[in-house]
């Protein structure tokens, strides 16, 4: 209708307004020109209505299928309530349905939320190594280099010189180690605890420092292991690192430069099956195969940390890093240690 009012004053506009312009020229010229335009505007008029028909008809449709869709969501609702409930569905599929459940909200829930899940139930079990030694005490004293020689005795020249007046307990080096069952064995580095004359203190998340006894240490292997009073400690489950992938994400706790315990670095798994040659302090070499290559901060103080994965189990124990590169350190799997611990510990 909007469509032939339109037509109607555009042709009774041209009739009249614009009429003289053709009639000063030729009649027959302007009965032409009228007639295009009346068809003109018919199949302007024609069009409009179809596009019209067309927008209701899509609109109804869009209408019912958003209804259609909406049904069908209610529907499935309903019918998984319905298998939930029903005493007609096994214990079996029951379970299921609820597996099925548990692991869409495992998959929704962000990396985030697995890497701190993951931290807050690992760092209880994560100690920090103080390794304390008895140093010798000096004392400066200012001596003549000449002696008693009494041609320079006069001469006021005096060089200092130490002496040993007794010995110190003091700290000479840290690192990290793991609980790894609830009545007191923790799991570390050989290399941390390798000074039969030292003497080793762990301590505790919880704050608390205990005596810590090596009862072995691996040749083969660095590893050792220690002892702590007490039961009911918080305890490290194993995974394995047969079933490690490249890119896995991973994350390492230590006691980070021997300064600042629990701390915390995420990384991939970048390497598998590793041979290495690693350097200690004291410039001694050690050869390491089928070791775990990660880019997880290990630094020095971490050694003889957890290095987990997302469900917070042990896959390997860090041991060393490249001084001469950034992001590259090395673990022991976690599946080369369990014989050890099977055979030592009762």
């Amino acid at each position: 209708m909007e469509g032939l009012i339109f037509s109607t004053i555009l042709i009774t506009r041209l009739k009249f307004g614009n009429r003289l312009c053709y009639i000063n020229s030729d009649m027959d010229l302007f009965k032409r020109q009228c007639t295009s335009l009346l068809l003109a505007a018919l199949a302007i008029v024609a069009v409009s209505a179809m596009l019209a028909g067309s927008y209701y008809f899509y609109q109804e449709e869009y209408k019912l299928l958003t209804s259609k869709v909406s049904s069908l969501e209610n529907q499935v609702v309903a019918l998984s309530q319905a298998l939930q409930e029903s005493s007609t569905v096994s214990e079996a599929n029951k379970q299921q349905l609820q597996e099925l459940s548990n692991r869409r909200d495992v998959i929704s829930r962000s990396q985030d939320d697995l890497l701190t899940t993951t931290v807050a139930k690992a760092a209880p079990a994560v100690v920090s190594i103080v390794i304390s030694k008895d140093v010798p005490l000096l004392e400066v004293h200012y001596e003549n280099p000449f002696g008693n020689d009494p041609f320079f005795r006069d001469f006021g020249i005096r060089v200092p010189t130490y002496r040993h007046v007794g010995t110190q307990k003091q700290q000479v080096g840290a690192g990290t180690g793991f609980i790894i069952r609830s009545d007191g064995y923790i799991l570390t580095n050989r290399h941390v605890v390798s000074d039969t004359d030292a003497e080793y203190t762990a301590l505790l998340s919880s704050g608390e420092q205990k005596t810590a006894k090596v009862i072995y240490r691996d040749d083969t292997y660095d590893l050792a292991i220690l002892k702590i009073e007490g039961g009911d400690h918080p305890a490290l489950s194993f995974g394995s690192s047969s079933l490690l992938r490249l890119g896995q994400t991973v994350t390492a706790i230590g006691n980070a430069l021997g300064e600042y315990n629990n701390s915390v670095s995420v990384g991939i798994i970048s390497g598998l099956n590793r041979t290495i040659q690693a350097r200690d302090d004291r410039g001694r070499v050690e050869t390491l195969e089928n070791v775990i290559q990660t880019d997880a901060a290990i630094n020095r103080g971490n050694s003889g940390g957890p290095l987990l994965d997302l469900e917070g189990q042990v896959i390997g124990v860090n041991v060393a890093m490249d001084r001469y590169a950034n992001d590259i350190a090395f673990a022991i799997p976690i599946d080369a240690v369990k014989p050890i611990i099977s055979r030592i510990l009762p």
